[in-house]
């Protein structure tokens, strides 16, 4: 990337041509919001995503002094979907992630986590620790009749065991929620941090609490809403919620998550024509940024 100006950087991830195969890490959008709940467009999230990483391109990680763009990452495109069928897309994001090792999704909305689950579950033979970022529980049996709303991921990848919900965090919530929704989702034994939990106890207290949670041993799965994120720091997002974290917190939780045995992971419900300035996007970008400079230190 030598002498090629921030504005004049190629399309694709971090820079990256596009490609028609994985590699070591493989990025890919996923382009589906038709299961979503208030605002629409998601779909154009991958793009937006791939258009601010080129802010992150030309220099090292500053925390892990890792040269992310030279690690061995390939943007494979934009994954195939059913436009208008929830259930068939959902099937065709399954499909394509299954032989891809190691996959780094761009979506889209968080529909598209389940299908993703779905193929690590198959490919690794046992269900995932998971590590959520989010305003939401995204545990209800259906959203306004829609059982694979994006608001239903994670009942359905707890019912299906895909992931080990005592290894499960959920970090970030504050959304109005139905009791019950609540008592059933602890229930299964999910750990949740709400948004106000994370401002009381402070970073450092929130990352022993993960490690705490998901442990070293089991395969480990991160999943990141930007609506996590307060509004003032994520304004293009479909269901924003007050009371959020700060882009730094997410952050520096982020960068200490060493030792944990990722698998994979995904950035979702970036909605670009609700966006300011891009700060959405560049957010969704650099917590994908952040991972992979965590997983060149881990593997240097």
């Amino acid at each position: 990337m030598a002498g090629v100006p921030t504005f004049a950087t190629a399309p694709g991830f971090l820079g990256r041509p596009f490609s028609d195969s994985g590699s070591t890490y493989t990025v890919a959008g996923i382009p589906l919001d038709i299961g979503v709940t208030n605002r629409a467009g998601a779909r154009a999230g991958p793009g937006a995503i791939r258009v601010a990483s080129r802010m992150l391109v030309d220099g090292e990680h500053p925390h892990f002094w890792t040269d992310v763009a030279a690690m061995p990452i390939a943007d494979i495109g934009e994954f195939e979907i059913a436009l208008g069928d929830l259930p068939r897309s959902l099937a065709l994001i399954e499909e394509q992630a299954a032989p891809l090792a190691h996959l780094i999704a761009l979506g889209g909305e968080h529909g598209i986590t389940l299908p993703l689950l779905r193929a690590l579950r198959s490919r690794l033979g046992q269900p995932v620790a998971l590590i959520h970022f989010d305003a939401h529980v995204d545990t209800w049996d259906d959203n306004f009749g829609q059982v694979y709303g994006h608001g239903s991921v994670f009942y359905h990848a707890i019912n299906e065991g895909l992931v080990d919900p005592r290894k499960m965090i959920q970090i970030g919530i504050r959304s109005p929620v139905q009791r019950e929704i609540w008592d059933w989702t602890i229930g299964q034994g999910v750990t949740i941090l709400s948004a106000q939990d994370v401002h009381d106890m402070g970073v450092a207290a929130v990352v022993a609490r993960i490690h705490e949670v998901v442990g070293t041993a089991t395969p480990t799965y991160l999943t990141y809403d930007v609506d996590c994120l307060d509004p003032a720091f994520a304004p293009g997002t479909g269901t924003p919620e007050v009371g959020g974290l700060a882009s730094w917190q997410t952050q520096a939780i982020l960068r200490r998550l060493g030792g944990i045995p990722f698998v994979g992971m995904d950035v979702v419900e970036v909605l670009p024509a609700h966006d300011v300035s891009e700060i959405t996007a560049l957010a969704a970008a650099t917590v994908v940024w952040d991972y992979l400079a965590l997983l060149g230190r881990a593997g240097a």
